[in-house]
């Protein structure tokens, strides 16, 4: 939004482009970082189960964040006990904080609209705002920052009728006698389809952020009326189903589902529509989910509040979704969140999306506990030599049933290995024949192998072959959905690498596939290839816990042609955060005694360790409500943040209180332990060794660590803080510090189209900054981003003029400022020379990257 007509347009800043808003461009250069892909290729065999992320245009829409306090802040400094009246009166007097904020704003030429306002978890709200105003919203004395808004997507993706019954997974999560009754969970996704037989009676009439219409229904797509949003009805599926085939059932049936419509049918960068929330429509649900009727007491909040949507890559500890999440457990809501769907790239910084960064968020990943999974021998042939005789993965629904067929490829794949999906037009000649009807289709992976192979059995193969990516596409990668009604097959890169040079050639290269096979899974019990891991920015440990989240049956909308209910398999954290918000539920139902921080310590400190996976990818472990029913101590936070060591000597200090919910008074032993030692070894200190805990007390627990060894390599070190209870019982808190270089500099690249202008606010000059960084460390990919991006303007005798620009929670892109010849007050600046300083901030406490470049203002 412009700033007002008769004010003079405001500051050096035209326009801010970020061009990887939801993906990561920058690729590494400088001494130490070697070669580095980007991290979409990062897990790319199992892009396939969110889909070719949609584009979106956001236009310049940001998050305002108020220092004064919201209702849940004002909760927490009164002890967290307040009564109908006050929090209603608190939430008034927020609301009109930034009524005189806008005002303010508005006699200084800077017009705000908000579509969104927050008072309850957050204060603050979201507005289409002109780059140029920014700065002036920054310097008010009662703003705490401008936040960019983000896109997030539905991170599982479904199948279609689940017609083999031997792939689908059952939820095996629950507790003895108890259901999960009397409970509400907040459901922010995409609306709910209430008329499915699963669901009936166990969904309440919703809230509609994004339409604003009434109940939260799945919508349909408003130009196809054949496609309705389905994320929310399968994700409501896994938290209260119940009445399935064969006993099929949810975690937690006898709870009911508040739907809160923050995702749905919304329009893309190309006119279209596709499916996705923005991080203000997000915060916005929060704010609903703790008052769900509006009136400004959240008394009557949501006991769980699940956010099935991820922000790729967005694991900021600090931004406002972070600060939401952090207000919705204050009002004893426990948000619960999936890490992401961007793979295990190692336990450096970068993989987790957002809102799971949050520190009080419950972040979870992903297990796969299929038994079994299907291969069929490949026999690849180019000529009369064989290139490949071996079992690959069936990476869709439908099994080979022993074809003999052709190889064929799409049109720009020959010359070289093609890293990008192919087109549909690209498996047709000009004439408009198809290249590989009746054939197999040899196809890159792309950025996702779904629309890769969708396409190549449009244009009519009769299998396809997929390769590429930075591993093995794992068996069912495409889930169960014969949308795609052919033998998807993964295929390894170099036997690709060499049926493309002989097709090159002009050699005929033929494959014969036989009968699909089922055999045993053996990565059952395993983090899912898929899901996201730590660390979070900030250094905490994310995820908190991890839950089964592959080929999950659940409900879908609508129904057979039949007429009969229609169920689907789901894979995804976003499925596997619906396991933990059900198992939450029932928490809730059996220690209703409990507050929100408490459920979430008993949840993660009681979860069941992987031995063979790293603590950054699976936190506290595997979700056992049994266990955490039973539970007598709580830590929170239950992980801990111990940041990036520098080398031998290094130090870091960090504490935790442990609360007594027992019956009884309790003697505790805490003792440090490492799972991994990784580039070095970690000494640990924890203050007190041995505690007595009265009934009902806390105490909180102090741990010194130290780097006793040169560190060699970046392998992360991990472990727990393992606390015994005298007589059985206990926790684990988890703890990961990681290795590697400690300031980078997080400017790639700072340069001027022009050295020396007039000022014109229709031609500027324009400042082009590659901020942040994508490091290749070890193998591992880590991200590198920025807490702010500051742009400040110099006099050429060393004062400064003031802030032109700054940005917040910056991720790794090319940001692009227009310099207009104003400054910060929006004046015409005198003729002379200038110079902009662009500062670029890490999101730990390492230094700042500076960059200095002068100018002339004719």
């Amino acid at each position: 939004m412009r700033t007002h007509r008769a004010e003079p347009r405001n500051a050096l800043l035209l326009a801010v482009v970020a061009v990887a808003a939801t993906a990561v461009l920058l690729a590494t250069g400088g001494q130490s970082a070697g070669r580095t892909p980007s991290p979409l290729t990062s897990a790319a065999g199992w892009r396939g189960l969110v889909g070719s992320r949609p584009r979106v245009a956001l236009g310049n829409r940001v998050i305002v964040v108020l220092k004064t306090p919201s209702l849940a802040q004002r909760v927490a400094a009164a002890g967290g006990i307040v009564g109908t009246v006050k929090e209603r009166a608190w939430t008034n007097s927020t609301l009109a904080a930034q009524k005189l904020l806008i005002s303010r704003l508005a006699l200084q030429g800077v017009a705000v609209h908000p579509d969104f306002t927050f008072a309850r978890v957050l204060d603050g709200f979201s507005a289409l705002v002109d780059p140029g105003a920014i700065p002036i919203i920054e310097r008010d004395a009662d703003v705490a920052g401008v936040y960019p808004v983000r896109v997030a997507y539905p991170s599982s993706i479904s199948a279609r009728v689940l017609e083999h019954g031997d792939w689908a997974d059952r939820v095996a999560v629950g507790m003895s006698g108890v259901d999960g009754r009397g409970v509400t969970i907040a459901l922010l996704d995409t609306g709910v389809d209430p008329a499915v037989p699963y669901l009936r009676g166990r969904i309440q009439h919703g809230i509609d952020i994004v339409g604003g219409d009434a109940g939260a229904l799945a919508a349909t797509k408003p130009d196809d009326s054949s496609q309705q949003e389905r994320h929310g009805t399968e994700m409501a599926g896994l938290l209260v189903g119940a009445g399935g085939p064969g006993g099929l059932s949810g975690v937690a049936t006898g709870a009911s589902v508040l739907p809160i419509r923050v995702a749905g049918w919304q329009p893309d960068a190309l006119g279209h529509y596709a499916v996705y929330a923005r991080s203000d429509q997000m915060i916005a649900g929060l704010d609903r989910a703790v008052d769900p009727n509006d009136d400004g007491d959240a008394h009557d909040g949501a006991r769980v509040a699940l956010v099935a949507l991820a922000e790729p890559f967005a694991g900021f500890a600090d931004g406002p979704e972070a600060r939401a999440a952090a207000g919705a457990l204050a009002l004893d809501t426990v948000v619960v969140a999936p890490s992401g769907n961007d793979g295990a790239a190692g336990a450096g910084y970068g993989d987790i999306a957002g809102p799971g960064g949050a520190p009080a968020a419950l972040t979870v990943g992903a297990i796969d506990t299929r038994t079994r999974t299907d291969t069929a021998r490949v026999v690849l042939r180019a000529g009369l030599s064989t290139v490949l005789d071996a079992s690959a993965s069936v990476a869709g629904a439908v099994r080979p049933s022993r074809l003999d067929l052709s190889v064929a490829v799409p049109r720009g794949t020959l010359g070289a290995v093609k890293r990008t999906a192919p087109r549909l037009t690209d498996f047709f000649s000009p004439r408009g024949d198809s290249l590989v009807a009746g054939r197999a289709a040899l196809v890159p992976i792309g950025a996702s192998p779904a629309p890769a192979a969708a396409r190549a059995a449009a244009a009519g193969a009769a299998a396809v072959l997929l390769y590429g990516g930075r591993g093995a596409l794992p068996a069912g990668a495409l889930g169960l959905d014969e949308a795609v009604p052919v033998p998807v097959i993964a295929l390894p890169t170099h036997a690709a690498r060499v049926a493309l040079a002989r097709i090159a050639r002009g050699q005929p290269v033929t494959v014969a596939l036989g009968a699909g096979r089922a055999v045993q899974n053996n990565a059952q019990g395993r983090i899912a290839a898929f899901s996201s891991s730590g660390l979070a920015f900030d250094g905490t440990v994310k995820p908190d816990l991890v839950a089964p989240g592959v080929a999950l049956a659940t409900s879908d909308p609508g129904s057979n042609p039949d007429g009969t209910p229609r169920f689907v398999s789901v894979n995804g954290s976003s499925a596997a955060a619906a396991v933990v918000a059900g198992a939450a539920a029932l928490l809730a139902q059996a220690r209703p005694s409990l507050g929100a921080d408490a459920l979430a310590g008993l949840l993660v400190g009681n979860g069941v360790h992987i031995p063979t996976d790293t603590v950054a990818a699976q936190g506290g472990g595997v979700v056992d409500v049994g266990a955490a029913a039973a539970g007598e101590v709580a830590a929170a936070p239950a992980t801990l943040a111990l940041g990036r060591s520098t080398g031998a000597g290094w130090r870091v200090k960090a504490s935790f209180t442990l609360t007594n919910l027992s019956t009884r008074p309790l003697r505790l032993t805490l003792v440090a332990r490492t799972q991994d030692e990784g580039a070095a070894a970690v000494d640990f200190r924890v203050k007190p060794g041995r505690v007595r805990l009265p009934l009902g007390k806390s105490l909180t627990i102090h741990l010194d660590a130290i780097t006793s060894s040169a560190p060699v390599g970046t392998a992360p070190t991990d472990g727990a803080v393992v606390v015994d209870v005298e007589g059985g019982g206990g926790i684990r808190v988890p703890w990961a510090i990681a290795f590697g270089p400690a300031d980078v500099d997080l400017i790639q690249s700072a340069a001027l189209s022009e050295r020396s202008f007039t000022a014109s606010d229709n031609k500027p000059a324009l400042l082009a900054v590659d901020a942040g960084r994508v490091l290749e460390l070890d193998g591992r990919i880590e991200l590198r981003p920025l807490s702010r991006l500051d742009v400040q303007l110099w006099r050429a005798d060393g004062t400064e003029v003031g802030t032109l620009a700054r940005l917040r929670d910056v991720l790794p892109g090319r940001y692009t400022f227009g310099l207009t010849g104003r400054g910060p007050d929006g004046q015409l600046l005198p003729p002379g020379s200038y110079s902009v300083r662009v500062v670029a901030y890490p999101v730990d406490s390492g230094l700042a990257s500076r960059r200095k470049l002068n100018f002339t203002l004719k």
